[in-house]
């Protein structure tokens, strides 16, 4: 174990008050216990007032931790809310008097994690959008999530919960890569331990001294307990994705998380959330579909429009990811699945970087006032509630739009970087680029189109949708 060690200047941990916020012990320790606090607060406000009234349950989880936190940190700092995640953080404790089993091999597959998030919450939520929105609702739908994670973290050990089966763990990990933060070690002051208290002190069985030679931090949540068993554990700053722009051992199920996720939230948004917003969305193909099923089926109370928007969003994102990276992977002369799982990675930012166009729209439209105004309420402060910070007539807040194309520029440069390392000639580079970038060309595309499409045609007038899904059902049934 090193005591003392003088740090580089892009070393976090050097940094007076980022690293007390990092490395300090006792802090990080005060804030997982004010974090598990809330957490659990707001769970049983959600049981004991479970009306349209509560704005505290709502404000927390799908507010204050999801997306803003999430979406906020995971661009920058990587998988920091892993680190001071409740079920983690309990986790720790419940593996060390747990069974300690090994992970049966069908459970050891961070795919089981990405699919729950996936189909168990997008594609639900595209289909009952306000399922899950209900305090009564958010507090079952995480009480069970609670128990599910707490069961597997008692019977196996390595926190393998996280590895594998959490949701939002897959979610993170895959997007980890895309942040400027790096932890590793200081090479020379550890290549003499004999001791090993770094790797001791991980919960997840890592060994933080090989993730340079790996080029990965595999499944660091930078809970930083390493960081405080030795001074020789480095958390830097360094240029973000830079990772990928090297060799790098790919993760299949990362690559697969990658494209749901944006075919889930970015492509899928776009098509019913945005362009279902304009005078023309009855032309678009998602919302004939639906109305095509509508007419063979009773689909109750599901929003069919929101269910065949995914379910497009899934097929497009899918065949422009592999149909375009396939063609390259001739044009190249190179296997299919190594480019895929190289290339795949180029994808990331179009969600997590563009995402956060959405994100801070939303954040003075509704976010900032209602994560205020749900704490104002869960703890009876004294206060007045807040309005929005910015409504829709506020032409000032599309300024956040920018971070879509730097979405675009940043997917096109970590698409380069394994260009680069490619042998081929640069006339057949040139071919196969667009091919293989054609899920980026797609989403640049889609954004260019909503623009054209509300300045041509404007915005759908209120009362439109809604009397015309009156009249097809009429006329369903007269039929």
């Amino acid at each position: 174990m090193v005591n003392f060690i003088k740090r580089d200047n892009n070393d976090i941990f050097k940094m007076p008050l980022l690293g007390f916020i990092f490395k300090n012990r006792y802090f990080l320790l005060f804030l997982r216990l004010i974090i598990v606090g809330i957490f659990f607060y707001a769970l049983v406000y959600g049981f004991y007032n479970p009306s349209s009234d509560n704005l505290f349950t709502k404000a927390v989880f799908w507010g204050l931790f999801w997306p803003f936190f999430m979406i906020v940190t995971l661009s920058s700092l990587g998988r920091v809310f892993c680190g001071i995640c409740p079920h983690g953080f309990i986790g720790k404790y419940i593996t060390k008097f747990g069974l300690k089993k090994e992970t049966p091999s069908f459970l050891n597959n961070p795919m089981i994690g990405g699919l729950l998030l996936v189909i168990g919450w997008w594609m639900v939520y595209y289909m009952y959008p306000g399922l899950y929105k209900t305090p009564m609702a958010t507090a079952i739908f995480f009480l069970i999530l609670t128990v599910y994670a707490f069961i597997f973290f008692f019977v196996y050990k390595d926190m393998s919960y996280c590895k594998n089966l959490c949701p939002i763990g897959v979610l993170t990990r895959a997007y980890s890569k895309i942040g400027f933060t790096w932890l590793s070690t200081y090479k020379n002051e550890c290549s003499e331990c004999k001791t090993f208290d770094c790797a001791k002190a991980c919960s997840y069985n890592l060994k933080p001294f090989t993730f340079d030679k790996k080029n990965s931090m595999e499944d660091c949540t930078l809970c930083m307990d390493c960081a405080n068993s030795c001074e020789a554990i480095s958390f830097k700053v360094k240029v973000p994705s830079s990772s990928l722009f090297k060799k790098f051992k790919s993760l299949k199920s990362e690559v697969w998380i990658i494209l749901l996720i944006t075919a889930s939230i970015s492509i899928s948004m776009g098509f019913h959330h945005a362009l279902g917003r304009s005078a023309i969305v009855d032309d678009f193909i998602w919302v004939k579909t639906a109305r095509y099923f509508e007419t063979m089926i009773d689909f109750g109370g599901m929003d069919t429009v929101g269910l065949f928007a995914f379910l497009y969003a899934v097929l497009v994102t899918i065949f422009l990811s592999i149909g375009g990276i396939y063609l390259a992977s001739k044009i190249l002369k190179i296997e299919f699945k190594t480019l895929f799982y190289s290339l795949g990675f180029a994808f990331a930012p179009l969600f997590i970087i563009g995402g956060l166009s959405h994100l801070w729209e939303f954040f003075f439209y509704s976010t900032a006032s209602n994560i205020t105004n749900g704490f104002i309420q869960g703890f009876n402060l004294n206060m007045e509630y807040i309005k929005p910070l910015a409504t829709r007539k506020d032409t000032w807040v599309h300024i956040f739009e920018i971070f879509t194309y730097l979405a675009v520029i940043w997917a096109f440069i970590i698409m380069i970087g394994p260009f680069r390392l490619i042998k081929a000639s640069k006339m057949k580079k040139v071919i196969a680029f667009p091919l293989a970038s054609a899920l980026i060309i797609f989403y640049l595309g889609l954004n260019f189109y909503k623009i054209y499409v509300y300045k041509e045609f404007g915005v759908l007038k209120r009362g439109h949708n809604h009397t015309q899904m009156i009249n097809k059902k009429v006329n369903k049934n007269e039929h």
